[in-house]
């Protein structure tokens, strides 16, 4: 039965019927439950289910009586639209384990702490191609980790040894810049499509990585040991690509910054392809991404990167207006999205700040702020990231402080009342001013370039159109490859969710919003 919430106490029954039950189990520890639905019903009283991520909210009850009961309620964010699903992936007969981890290692009584080593990758006789990666977490310690990223390192670097603080007194362990997994907060295994993997056991390929590990103790717990890493999985039955990872969006420090009290502000970098021949020092083929990774920290609501060919803009490459800081996955897209040299990539961040009394400014803490997508693409070139920032001097003249370097245009900040009405001067500059581009390769070579942010044009969608069983537009009807995940309720703590009929499930993008299905 359809529903919706006619309050927070209160279903009642949807004027349209489009949700259908395929299959319910239940035994001692899961619910599960199959359903079908248009992605969009347009019926108002349902969730569009889109490629945000979607807050599933769940009623259970002591017998079949459909009532919301405040105790007895959950959220979870979820990606409904899982595009390629494990199990149809193929698993090589000869797959080699190997664990990239940092080994008991004491986390500092600090908030933040980013931990690096060095690690060499599997020395191997041949080509092969890594397929598979997952974290390795310890019981207990999983939510003092952030993230987790892997990145490769030129083979003409002198590497040091030993763990310390990755951007602290040594530059030596923030060399290597080249991610190729990365693993966030409310993230799982990953598996790459049939045709891609990293290549390893080539004069081309890396021979070491940088294993980048980041911790918050928020709450400054002593004597806490940690062996946190990746495990990845690789073969030598090869596949048709070798796979990159492109880091695009906002240069991290020390421009940035998010005023206080901000209801909404938008965050941009720019990316500029023309300049990728130059720096990558030998011809780069059109790009083809397949999957992404997005990034921010606590105030982050949503993301997108978009595409521009020739001053006109192409595409939508991947978007999240429902971003959640606790569920951070690699995620496929529904379809590849081919880069040509030359195209412009922007990536704006959405932020809010209403519960903060000061500024916000880009950097590693967890209430710092960060602005990045990971494309995952083929074939891969040397390019590792191409990250743009604004012309704070131009800012902070804008908002009427005087500044004749960046260091003085970030300390004007400082001075400036936020006001509603400054908050929105101060974005407006900031997507107004031009950008610094900085574009880096695996090997350390930096290159500059400039441009400027262009408008992004909402995607528009058609009218709803009748369809058996719901209402729904054509390009809704189970795209390629899309296809509506099963939802499957864990009892992972408590005796009293077990064997209990499920009185209602629930999506939607604040909190008692929206009723899809109730049984």
């Amino acid at each position: 039965m359809d529903q919706h919430l006619v309050d927070e106490d209160t279903l009642e029954e949807d004027g349209s019927q489009d949700a259908e039950l395929q299959g319910l189990i239940e035994d001692a520890e899961y619910t599960t439950m199959r359903f079908s639905r248009p992605f969009r019903s347009c019926d108002p009283h349902d969730q569009d289910i889109t490629s945000d991520t979607m807050r599933v909210l769940t009623a259970y009850g002591l017998d079949d009586t459909l009532k919301l009961d405040r105790e007895r309620i959950f959220v979870k964010s979820i990606f409904l639209l899982q595009i390629v699903h494990p199990d149809d992936l193929e698993v090589p007969e000869d797959t080699i384990i190997h664990d990239l981890e940092i080994t008991d290692f004491l986390i500092p009584e600090d908030d933040t702490t980013y931990a690096c080593t060095f690690l060499p990758l599997p020395i191997v006789s041949k080509k092969h191609h890594i397929h598979k990666f997952e974290p390795k977490l310890m019981d207990h310690n999983e939510t003092m980790v952030h993230h987790i990223l892997v990145y490769a390192c030129g083979n003409a670097s002198a590497l040091p040894t030993g763990i310390s603080d990755c951007y602290g007194a040594d530059p030596a362990f923030s060399l290597c810049s080249q991610v190729i997994v990365g693993w966030a907060v409310g993230g799982t295994s990953y598996q790459f499509p049939d045709d891609v993997g990293i290549s390893i056991g080539t004069p081309l390929d890396p021979q070491w990585i940088r294993l980048e590990i980041h911790y918050s103790n928020f709450y400054n717990h002593p004597g806490i040991y940690d062996s946190s890493g990746i495990r990845m999985y690789y073969s030598p039955k090869l596949r048709k690509y070798d796979m990159g990872v492109l880091q695009l969006g906002f240069f991290t420090f020390p421009i940035h910054f998010i005023p206080p009290r901000a209801e909404s502000f938008m965050s941009y970098g720019l990316c500029k392809t023309d300049k990728f021949e130059e720096t990558n020092r030998a011809p780069v083929p059109d790009i083809h991404v397949y999957g992404y990774l997005l990034h921010t920290h606590l105030a982050g609501r949503a993301l997108q990167a978009v595409q521009y060919r020739n001053g006109t803009q192409l595409q939508i490459i991947c978007k999240d207006d429902a971003y959640d800081f606790n569920l951070q996955e690699t995620r496929d897209l529904p379809y590849r999205v081919e880069i040509k040299p030359g195209d412009d990539l922007l990536v704006e961040c959405h932020y809010q700040t209403l519960d903060r009394d000061s500024l916000t400014f880009g950097g590693p803490s967890t209430i710092n702020e960060m602005c990045l997508i990971f494309l995952f693409y083929y074939p891969r070139n040397n390019i590792s990231s191409c990250m743009g920032y604004p012309d704070i001097i131009y800012v902070a003249n804008e908002l009427g402080e005087e500044a004749s370097d960046s260091m003085e245009g970030m300390m004007a900040m400082n001075n400036v009342e936020w006001t509603p009405e400054n908050i929105k001067k101060a974005e407006k500059a900031c997507k107004e001013a031009q950008q610094t581009v900085i574009i880096k390769t695996i090997d350390e070579v930096v290159e500059n370039t400039t441009g400027w942010i262009p408008d992004i044009v909402p995607t528009p969608r058609g009218p709803c159109l009748e369809s058996t069983g719901g209402k729904v537009e054509p390009q809704d009807k189970t795209p390629a490859g899309f296809r509506a995940a099963p939802v499957v309720l864990l009892d992972s703590s408590t005796a009293t969710l077990r064997c209990l009929p499920l009185a209602a499930l629930l999506f939607g993008q604040g909190a008692l919003s929206w009723l899809l299905a109730s049984l």
